[in-house]
C-alpha cells in the first residue's frame, strides 16, 4: 500500500515538471524505434523480426521450406504454423524487451512499477 502511495505522489510530482516527463517519454520512443527481436520456428526454417511498435519487420524461410509451399495442402499448413509460431515468439520478446524499457524509465522518475500500479489494466502495455 505505501508503495503505490508513493508512485502516486511521484506521479503527481512529475506532472508538475512536465518537461522531465517529455524527456523521459522521448527516451522510450527513441529506444522502441530501436527494438528489434526474432523469433524462429522449424529449427530455424522460420525466422520472423519485429520491432518495438509489434510490426513484423521481416520474415525469412528457407529455400527448402519456401519451395515446399506448392506443394500440398498440408505443406502450406506446416509453414504457416511455423511463421505463426515464429511470430508470436518474436512479438513475446519485442513486448519483453518494450515492458523494461518502460519499466527503467519509470524507475529513474520514481514512479515504480507501472505495472503493479496498473491493476486491471496491465494487458494494455506491449
Amino acid at each position: 500500500m505505501f508503495d503505490k502511495l508513493k508512485s502516486m505522489t511521484a506521479l503527481a510530482g512529475l506532472m508538475q515538471n512536465k518537461a522531465r516527463l517529455e524527456e523521459a517519454a522521448e527516451r522510450v520512443k527513441r529506444e522502441m524505434h530501436e527494438v528489434r527481436c526474432d523469433g524462429e520456428a522449424g529449427g530455424g526454417a522460420v525466422r520472423v523480426t519485429v520491432g518495438g511498435d509489434m510490426m513484423v519487420l521481416a520474415i525469412e524461410m528457407t529455400p527448402a521450406l519456401a519451395a515446399g509451399l506448392a506443394a500440398s495442402d498440408s505443406a502450406r499448413e506446416n509453414a504457416q504454423t511455423l511463421v505463426r509460431d515464429a511470430t508470436n515468439g518474436a512479438l513475446v520478446r519485442a513486448r519483453e524487451r518494450v515492458r523494461q524499457i518502460v519499466q527503467r524509465e519509470a524507475d529513474a522518475l520514481g514512479i515504480g512499477d507501472l505495472t503493479a500500479d496498473l491493476g486491471g489494466m496491465k494487458h494494455l502495455l506491449p
